[in-house]
């Protein structure tokens, strides 16, 4: 049996976590999750968060990425990839000015597609917020407080 995986294009399933932000859901499997975030530009992105379960790969296939990691920020232009270790803080949006697309995988898999749907219903108010919170330990996503984060993402939106 091959463990081969093909999803294409206009079967996957896309949901959005904000206006402006579209993750199209490619494949969930025990060996890696992968999905592809599309952000315009002006989006917040992802609050400062860590897996403790997973490696979270990016790579970028448009425009620019500016991406947390610890402390330091980053900006990822098309054709960079990042590698963000299990137990890393980090988030990301489009850098000021830009969109960006980016193919976004976690390896080994993990139950993923559950909390974007959980973010998709919280965007369309079918949800509520608390549940987000509360989905951590299932999810394997665990928020953080990074000052640096609130600043970068306030002086990107500015921009």
């Amino acid at each position: 049996m091959s463990d081969t995986v093909l999803v294409r294009a206009a079967a996957a399933e896309v949901r959005s976590d904000a206006p402006g932000s579209l993750i199209t859901l490619l494949a969930e499997s025990p060996a890696f999750t992968a999905n592809r975030a599309t952000l315009d530009a002006g989006v917040v992105g992802t609050p400062a968060h860590f897996h403790t379960r997973a490696t979270e790969l990016f790579l970028v296939l448009g425009g620019s990425l500016q991406v947390l990691t610890g402390d330091e920020l980053h900006t990822l232009d098309e054709g960079d990839f990042l590698a963000v270790p299990p137990h890393v803080p980090h988030a990301f949006g489009p850098a000021a000015g830009s969109s960006a697309d980016v193919l976004v995988a976690f390896t080994p898999g993990m139950d993923r597609f559950g909390y974007y749907r959980l973010l998709d219903r919280v965007a369309r108010g079918e949800a509520d917020p608390k549940e987000i919170g509360e989905s951590g330990a299932r999810y394997d996503n665990h928020y953080v407080d990074s000052p640096v984060w609130s600043r970068a993402r306030a002086t990107s939106a500015s921009r």
